[in-house]
């Protein structure tokens, strides 16, 4: 049975893990949220889920229905299990055939990608893309738009 926020409480245990309680005494820790879309609709349906993951509550909007207490930790939390770095600019690409390294800037600084395959590249919505790199880390690019001339001009490449 999914459980809204007055069924359960939920605090960081000593060990650094988010613990829910639910409303019957119920004791799980190693608590995580999942986005239902995070690229999409970020702040929209979240799951917490049990270590074994199952869901144990929803939370429909994440901004609204949440007190600050619990909304901090879910955020908390997201923060360290979400790595997503933004891409802000294609600064260099070292070759336009498959694998080929990208130069990068992005929010979190500059990144080096490796590209095994264009088919790496997935399109979300009609102005955003997500990119995997050969370690399995994704890039988003939110608004292609945004980029810089060069930047969707060596991008267009592998599209």
């Amino acid at each position: 049975m999914k459980q809204t926020f007055e069924d359960f409480k939920l605090i960081r245990n000593p060990a650094g893990q988010l613990q829910l309680t639910t409303r019957n005494n119920e004791v799980h820790n190693g608590v995580y949220p999942v986005r239902a879309f995070p690229i999409s609709a970020a702040d929209e349906g979240l799951s917490l889920m049990s270590r074994e993951g199952h869901e144990l509550a929803w939370i429909s909007q994440l901004a609204d229905d949440l007190p600050e207490d619990i909304r901090t930790l879910i955020a908390e939390e997201l923060m360290q299990r979400e790595f997503m770095p933004e891409i802000h600019r294609i600064m260099h690409v070292s070759s336009f055939a498959t694998p080929s390294t990208w130069q990068l800037m992005t929010n979190r600084g500059e990144a080096t990608l490796t590209l095994k395959s264009e088919d790496h590249i997935r399109r979300l919505t009609h102005t955003s893309l997500l990119i995997s790199d050969s370690h399995g880390i994704d890039f988003l690019i939110p608004e292609i738009d945004r980029l810089d001339k060069p930047s969707r001009k060596l991008l267009d490449r592998f599209l």
